[in-house]
Formats: structure tokens, sequence, C-alpha cells
């Protein structure tokens, strides 16, 4: 969740940093909160969530994405601040047969941020895949 170091047990550094996950902090319903604040508390979940963003951060595979064969669609938040849309565009170049789509006023989680939208450029991709 990028940005700065956690104070162990802090709600509000938690409600925080899922309120930036989103274009509209409003996204970070309580509930959202609650369920990462409570993964925050388990120190063995928390070791694996440190170690997959270690790994993202060593491993680049971006040598790797030429070999994805099978027709990718990339739906990406517009207004993405973790993950900028020029790596988007960047995805888009080196996997072949990508299409990529982009939903404004999204950030880093458009599945949850405008799941209607999400859902139609995923349903309109498969049915012409199909």
């Amino acid at each position: 969740m990028g940005g700065s170091y956690p104070r162990r047990g802090s709600y509000d550094y938690i409600q925080e940093r899922v309120a930036y996950t989103f274009y509209d902090p409003k996204v970070a319903s309580k509930e959202l909160v609650d369920e990462v604040f409570e993964t925050t508390r388990s120190i063995p979940k928390c070791m694996r969530i440190v170690a997959i963003a270690k790994s993202a951060q060593r491993n680049n595979l971006a040598q790797e994405l030429a070999n994805i064969k099978a027709p990718t669609l990339l739906v990406w938040g517009l207004n993405d601040t973790i993950t900028p849309p020029m790596v988007a565009y960047e995805f888009n170049r080196l996997i072949p047969n990508s299409e990529l789509k982009f939903i404004d006023k999204c950030c880093h989680a458009p599945m949850m941020e405008h799941p209607q939208k999400f859902n139609n450029l995923v349903e309109d991709f498969l049915v012409k895949k199909i």
C-alpha cells in the first residue's frame, strides 16, 4: 500500500491507505477498511503481503509478457496513482493480442470502483473472443 511505513495497529493509517487506492475515497467503505485492518493485525498475513510486494519489485517480468499467447484484456484506472497508465500502455505494447481499456475517474481497483463498467468491458471482450 506504498508511500509510508504503517504504525502497527493504526486504524487511521489503514483507512488513509485504503482510501488512496480509489479515485473517490468514499469507495473505501467502513466494511472494506475493517477487513483490511483485520488482515494487518495478523503478523503472518502481513509478512506474506510484504513478501509479495518485495517479489514484485525484485522480479521484473517484462521479458515474459511477450510469451502470453491468450487474448488479453487490460482494464486500467485512468487515474491510477499506484500503477500509472504509462505501465498499462507498456503492458499493452508487450502482450501480443492484448486490448487496453481505461475507466475514467478510477484509480487502482476498477473492478471495485466501477464494477458495472468493468463487467461490461469484460463481457464485451469475452463475447468478441468466443
